[in-house]
């Protein structure tokens, strides 16, 4: 994973909220393999990159990021906790709508599963 802990994405603040997603507990950012860096959102990734976001693998340590502390933990801690395990910072609940674009365990139930873009 990236030493800096940098966030990529669009309008970004110093927590990692962007453009499409602002709300006070929209501070989760989630690695790219390919790019081996961190981003705001899916939204985010496809502007920046020329590639598909690469889903994070189960056991994938470090593919998650609380934009608050910097703090790095896996998919498990994330759905056990729903916040960081580390600052304690809330994750907004209605990214679930979105695991099929993030998670490889979840694409075959969500790959985009009718979300809108910018649908909240």
């Amino acid at each position: 994973m990236q030493e800096a802990r940098e966030i990529r994405g669009l309008d970004l603040d110093r927590e990692g909220r962007c453009r499409h997603y602002h709300l006070p507990v929209d501070v989760l950012a989630l690695y790219c393999a390919t790019c081996q860096a961190y981003y705001a959102c899916y939204q985010c990734h496809a502007a920046l990159a020329d590639h598909d976001f690469t889903l994070i693998q189960k056991d994938q340590k470090g593919a998650l990021l609380c934009g608050v502390c910097r703090t790095s933990f896996d998919q498990e801690t994330y759905r056990a906790l729903g916040h960081c395990p580390r600052c304690q910072a809330a994750f907004n609940p209605a990214c679930q709508r979105h695991a099929g674009l993030y998670f490889a365990s979840e694409k075959e139930k969500n790959h985009n599963g009718g979300v809108r873009f910018n649908e909240r």
